[in-house]
């Protein structure tokens, strides 16, 4: 039975992407900070499909924690055979408005923790000659947008590479880098979304569709909607001081 281990699973892209995998019957490894409400998630999810959830309550930036997770990726009874680098981190303020503390926090959980729990699934998917990871950036890594969109530039360069490396294993990887997303994520940052048009916004479950499909292609990078799409092909072929330009208006998960 294939397993899947995700980060921030309770809500956002991590929960629409526990719903999705319990759907189609796979048994799910959820990690989420907020004990109280990964055991109610987890309930929902066993209620629902029928699925076998497993919960590690733990925060990733904190070492005891980080390591629990990393001991469940490396072990193999159960393997894990899809890995959700999800858990995020933002900011209200841009560079140096905001605490030092807090910007080595986003940059730790942005980047830090998905190298460190990929380094612990990679060894058993490759020996079972097979895996996926999926890790989720943002739109912003494309762009000049902050400390935030230079740890995701470094997550989306990340999986472009290990999808190379890793390929000759039969371990996929694929990085999703969408655009506003309806979740707690900017709430959760303090950031003042009031002024975004309705169609700058995108569901959940659509950007975890979008992904399933691009890795069903073979493609390195998913991007949901049309008009990121579009955006995300203007700002690549940009020269840098015109995409410096664009980057005033910011685009986050």
């Amino acid at each position: 039975m294939t397993n899947v281990l995700i980060t921030g699973a309770t809500s956002g892209i991590g929960a629409a992407f526990a719903r999705r995998f319990a759907a189609k019957g796979f048994h799910l490894v959820q990690v989420a900070r907020n004990k109280e409400r990964l055991d109610r998630t987890a309930d929902e999810l066993r209620t629902r499909y029928g699925v076998d959830v497993e919960t590690i309550a733990a925060d990733l930036l904190d070492a005891t924690g980080r390591t629990a997770v990393e001991e469940r990726l490396a072990s193999s009874v159960n393997p894990v055979d899809v890995l959700v680098n999800n858990a995020g981190f933002g900011l209200p303020a841009p560079f140096p408005h905001s605490p030092i503390e807090d910007e080595e926090r986003m940059l730790d959980l942005l980047t830090k923790v998905p190298l460190r729990l990929t380094h612990a699934a990679v060894p058993g998917m490759t020996a079972r000659r097979r895996g996926v990871i999926l890790n989720v950036s943002s739109v912003a890594s494309l762009l000049p947008t902050g400390t935030y969109g230079a740890a995701k530039a470094w997550l989306t360069a990340f999986s472009e590479s290990l999808r190379v490396d890793l390929a000759p294993h039969g371990v996929r990887v694929i990085a999703l880098c969408p655009g506003f997303t309806r979740t707690e994520f900017q709430e959760r940052a303090g950031m003042d979304v009031s002024s975004l048009p309705e169609w700058a916004w995108l569901e959940a479950d659509n950007v975890v569709d979008q992904a399933l499909k691009d890795l069903g292609r073979g493609r390195p990078v998913s991007i949901t909607g049309w008009r990121y799409k579009t955006y995300a092909q203007a700002v690549r072929h940009a020269p840098r001081t015109l995409a410096a330009k664009m980057a005033r208006s910011r685009t986050a998960k």
